[in-house]
């Protein structure tokens, strides 16, 4: 495990997965969402962002945490380690709630109210987003895949000795 893209809905804890992933194997850890934002909201041009990102990419060893569509594949072409966060709906709402008003190391700013946009994202993430990831993820096969459908495993994967 050298390259590794954590994935899925907002608010199931990707940043959280990957900063424990970091802590426990010591690879650098980069957001998306700290390449893709600035600190006043809004988004850096795509150039920069797909320079920020290869940048990554041409490293040894990372850790990269979001899912950014548009690059997914790009990512998951290089990488060796998908781990795919694939939580029920209230989980990641519930995720989304639990982090207003919290810095994050993963945003360049605090989020203050909710956001009815990422709400609604989230809220039509299994239908709209996910066969999606499945798609990809059978297409890249030869990966190794951790596929969490819940916190208790993914804490237990974290805590596991094959890391």
């Amino acid at each position: 495990m050298k390259k590794v893209i954590v994935i899925g809905c907002p608010g199931s804890g990707k940043s959280t997965v990957s900063r424990a992933l970091q802590n426990k194997t010591g690879i650098p850890l980069y957001h998306l969402d700290m390449m893709s934002w600035n600190a006043d909201k809004t988004t850096v041009e795509k150039s920069v962002f797909l320079e920020r990102l290869s940048a990554v990419l041409e490293k040894d060893e990372w850790i990269i945490d979001g899912n950014y569509g548009s690059t997914m594949e790009l990512r998951m072409a290089v990488c060796d380690t998908v781990i795919f966060l694939d939580y029920p709906l209230d989980v990641c709402l519930d995720g989304i709630k639990e982090r207003r008003g919290k810095p994050r190391s993963d945003m360049p700013w605090i989020e203050t109210e909710e956001d009815e946009e990422l709400i609604e994202f989230i809220k039509s993430y299994n239908e709209q987003q996910k066969p999606k990831v499945l798609e990809l993820l059978e297409k890249h096969s030869d990966k190794n895949f951790v596929i969490l459908e819940s916190r208790e495993p993914a804490d237990a994967f974290l805590n596991g000795e094959n890391l």
